[in-house]
């Protein structure tokens, strides 16, 4: 992550006003980094795999320039946004794959066995992520960077522009509140 914090996030507040130079130069800063995500997302999938890393870059970059107008915080924020965008389109991806039927994720705790661990674990993770996302946002942030771009803690901390032991201080704080709602396993826990 070769730009300061502070460059991109004058960068976001330019593009954001309209400013196509900004957004020229913002997308060249980001570019480098939207392909490292990229690439570590498609890890991940099953191989064989129909879609490459270039192209979910391609789809994530037409999500965010139609996202250009959000009041970007920083570029934490912006590295954060990116990878919900990718998680989703993945999931999106999949869904369409072989013109299968799916379920929407909402309505599969419905349909599959309460015994499956994996989807009431993933249903319960996904949740908590919803209810992070509103009541602490930065934590909800620091979760995407770290667990799901696999970033390291000092790549993460420099991507929120904090020093290290504060994002290691609020990656302790996020799994802390998700843990702690997870132990209690009930759904009135879960839903505050």
């Amino acid at each position: 992550m070769a730009s300061s914090d502070g460059d991109i996030t004058r960068l976001l507040r330019r593009w954001r006003e309209g400013s196509t130079e900004a957004e020229n130069e913002l997308f060249r800063l980001v570019m480098p980094d939207l392909r490292k995500f990229a690439h570590y997302f498609m890890k991940g999938e099953r191989s064989g795999h129909t879609l490459q890393s270039t192209e979910l870059v391609d789809e994530i970059y037409f999500r965010l320039v139609a996202a250009k107008d959000r009041d970007w915080q920083s570029r934490g924020h912006f590295y954060a946004f990116a990878a919900r965008a990718m998680r989703r389109y993945l999931i999106d991806y999949a869904r369409k794959r072989g013109g299968k039927h799916f379920v929407p994720l909402e309505e599969l705790e419905g349909v599959l066995r309460a015994s499956g661990p994996k989807v009431e674990t993933a249903l319960m993770v996904d949740n908590l992520l919803e209810q992070l996302e509103r009541a602490q946002s930065e934590l909800c942030s620091v979760v995407e960077l770290k667990f799901f771009l696999g970033l390291s803690d000092e790549e993460a901390a420099d991507a929120l522009g904090v020093k290290l032991r504060s994002f290691q201080r609020k990656w302790h704080d996020a799994r802390r509140w998700m843990f702690k709602r997870l132990e209690a396993g009930d759904d009135k826990q879960l839903s505050t």
